[in-house]
């Protein structure tokens, strides 16, 4: 397949093809309608022929050039499917979109140190699973390390100690860089309560405080998760630009742990 499309990625070998699908053509003909010389269009048929797109047929002292419709019709499949995975996964594509968008607004935003002190977010999901497992997945790092990221980032550092005066620290990393964020508990009533502050170190830092209820529901477990920033600093514009969705990204990934740990 990639030499295939390599095979079709030059304009002059696409219009040889072009013409080849219309009929069967000699060297000499299709010269003349792509303005080619003969050499250059017979190399350009040698490179559609190693990739399996013409066959040459010798006819006495002519050879007549003919398109092979299996290729093509595998390149369309393969395109295909790629149009149908792309499809299949646009909401990624949309959240990279909004993140942009806000990104750009939050900039905007963003005159001086302490630009979005006091802002507060709120989340709340539906968990498949009781309160004392849902509590285990915030409070042994394994099973925190296992969905306190969104799924593109690796874990470096997850550490949530339960009780007050507790560590957390996270860690994680993605190609383009680390982020690394430290602070200390509050608040720890299991499998009920946690509270904890955690500061992003770094230029580009902000300062989160959580607070976490887990409440029994028939279905399993209602999480309400609420979060208030201080000490924002301008450079920190795409981490705060960034929670919403992110944070929504990530309980997204709890409960699809939850839901593969119960299954």
């Amino acid at each position: 397949m990639d030499r295939i499309a390599a095979a079709l990625g030059d304009a002059a070998r696409w219009r040889i093809v072009e013409l080849l699908a219309e009929r069967p053509r000699s060297v000499g003909e299709l010269a003349e309608l792509t303005g080619l010389r003969q050499p250059q269009t017979t190399k350009h048929l040698q490179t559609l022929a190693r990739a399996g797109l013409v066959t040459a047929f010798p006819l006495g002292r002519r050879r007549v050039h003919a398109l092979e419709a299996a290729p093509l019709a595998a390149l369309v499949g393969r395109l295909r499917e790629l149009a149908d995975a792309t499809e299949a996964h646009a909401g990624e594509r949309d959240v990279v979109a909004r993140y942009r968008a806000t990104i750009e607004a939050e900039a905007a935003a963003a005159g001086a140190d302490g630009w979005a002190d006091g802002r507060t977010f709120s989340f709340d999901r539906l968990l498949p699973a009781p309160a004392d497992a849902v509590w285990r997945h915030w409070t042994d790092a394994d099973l925190l390390a296992s969905w306190w990221v969104p799924p593109s980032l690796t874990v470096t550092a997850c550490v949530v100690e339960p009780w007050p005066g507790g560590r957390v620290v996270l860690g994680y990393r993605d190609a383009d860089g680390e982020y690394h964020a430290e602070g200390r508990v509050r608040v720890a009533e299991e499998p009920a309560r946690l509270g904890f502050d955690l500061a992003v170190t770094g230029p580009a830092s902000f300062t989160g405080h959580y607070d976490l209820e887990l409440d029994p529901d028939p279905g399993g477990t209602r999480l309400r998760l609420g979060l208030r920033i201080t000490a924002t600093t301008v450079g920190a514009v795409p981490f705060v630009a960034g929670i919403e969705t992110g944070w929504g990204q990530v309980l997204d990934h709890l409960t699809d742990v939850l839901s593969d740990r119960k299954g």
